[in-house]
């Protein structure tokens, strides 16, 4: 692994780090599909006339603690 590194410009501790943290990003990744789906569905519903503030109005009066920033993305 150090070779691999080397060649690659990568410290390996940063290595070492991305690979234990993949179960985490994989779990935000999916948490965002499962977003993506909501916000689509709300947009839709509104005939796509609601921007990100008041789809995460909406999100919110679901019980979904979501943030505006997020929605946006």
């Amino acid at each position: 692994m150090k070779r691999l590194c080397q060649i690659i410009a990568v410290a390996r501790s940063s290595y070492y780090y991305w690979t234990s943290t993949a179960p985490q990003r994989a779990a935000r990744d999916a948490a965002d599909r499962a977003l993506a789906g909501q916000i689509r569905q709300v947009h839709a519903g509104s005939d796509g006339t609601y921007g990100a503030p008041r789809v995460t109005a909406e999100l919110r009066d679901t019980g979904d603690p979501v943030n505006h920033k997020r929605v946006a993305r």
